[in-house]
């Protein structure tokens, strides 16, 4: 595939709604829309264009080896006018291939993305931890950017952000926004973060809490009056405490844990679902707010596991909302089907139980 057939073709995708495009030898190329994975009506690439393609990919990135040698890399990829693309290149079955994820060129804000305004308040905090939480392709980075877009938009502020690749572009407005790559700019998010300590930074994005070395550092910078932005793969608050202490040892486990319990800020798990209309996908999310209470629960692992009901009990404390409840206003506003949410209801029958009520 030709440079400009294959920006032609990121184009198209875009036009279409496209959040993922799918290159693999043997297929025609994949789009990712509204959730489903379409396959497009050209014929089977070959290996001699998936192999043009990565080429295309990083020509201009880190990359330094030979294309013969490549086995998985990540990089980005800008194409003007259209927006910028998050890719991951791999080898199947000995034939190179990638997955793309599409970055518009617009950095979101929350009421386009369909969050609640409590983001607006956790963006207002001074210090401590905010985690984003998902699974892949939950829209973490777009919750992130939005939240960098709100700081940027009205504090004048340093703020650094470490990122694997670089995705959205954040322009100066009243803060001043520095954006570093794992690779071009800095070896590790540890290696950055301890850097960014020195950068006069008031508000820190960390890409991802990959490691224990990386979640003491973003802990060390929350405790001296940074405010730390980052991610985790987890599903909800409960599990995001869990897996943030399950990196450490036993023995370095119960500091951790009452260290998070005194930063952090509040979590914000989300997963994305079918919109009704049948055109885009809807965003729930379960919030967590931070609390006495909840620093309490956090310290406490015979009472950690009560946060979830704690959720449920205390709905709209501070803008606090389990994800059932969002479920539940999603649906009455006519956002997602009866069905997807059931679907997607952490216990289906007493969510059920809930509507009936209704």
């Amino acid at each position: 595939m030709e440079l400009a057939t294959f920006n032609q073709f990121l184009t198209a995708a875009v036009k279409n709604g496209a959040s993922d495009v799918h290159f693999k030898v043997g297929s025609a190329p994949a789009l990712r829309v509204n959730g489903q994975l379409l396959p497009v009506k050209v014929p089977a690439l070959q290996p001699e264009d998936t192999t043009r393609i990565i080429r295309h990919l990083t020509q201009h990135s880190r990359y330094k080896g030979t294309i013969e040698d490549l086995q998985d890399f990540d990089t980005s990829y800008a194409l003007e006018g259209v927006g910028r693309f998050r890719a991951n290149v791999f080898r199947n079955k000995g034939h190179l291939g990638a997955v793309m994820r599409s970055i518009p060129l617009t950095v979101p804000d929350f009421a386009k993305l369909g969050l609640p305004k409590v983001l607006e308040k956790l963006s207002q905090e001074e210090r401590g931890l905010i985690l984003v939480t998902g699974i892949t392709g939950s829209g973490k980075s777009s919750t992130l950017a939005a939240m960098v877009n709100y700081i940027n938009q009205h504090y004048r502020k340093h703020i650094v952000t470490i990122e694997d690749p670089i995705e959205f572009v954040h322009q100066d407005s009243f803060s001043r926004v520095t954006q570093r790559e794992i690779g071009p700019d800095t070896p590790s998010f540890a290696a950055a973060l301890r850097a960014a300590l020195r950068q006069d930074p008031d508000v820190i994005l960390v890409g991802e809490m990959r490691d224990s070395e990386t979640i003491e550092i973003a802990l060390k910078a929350a405790e001296t009056g940074h405010l730390v932005l980052s991610t985790v793969h987890t599903q909800d608050c409960y599990r995001t405490i869990g897996r943030i202490i399950g990196v450490f040892p036993p023995e370095g486990q119960t500091g951790v844990r009452n260290r998070l319990a005194e930063n952090l800020r509040g979590t914000v798990s989300q997963r994305l679902l079918p919109h009704a209309s049948g055109k885009g996908r809807a965003v729930a999310a379960e919030i967590m707010v931070s609390t006495l209470t909840v620093t309490e629960f956090i310290k406490d692992p015979k009472r950690t596991h009560e946060l979830t009901d704690f959720l449920e009990r205390n709905q709209d404390l501070l803008g606090t909302q389990s994800f059932d409840m969002h479920l539940a206003a999603l649906l009455k506003s006519g956002q997602i089907t009866r069905e997807t949410a059931l679907e997607a209801a952490s216990n289906r029958a007493d969510f059920e139980r809930a509507l009936a009520f209704e």
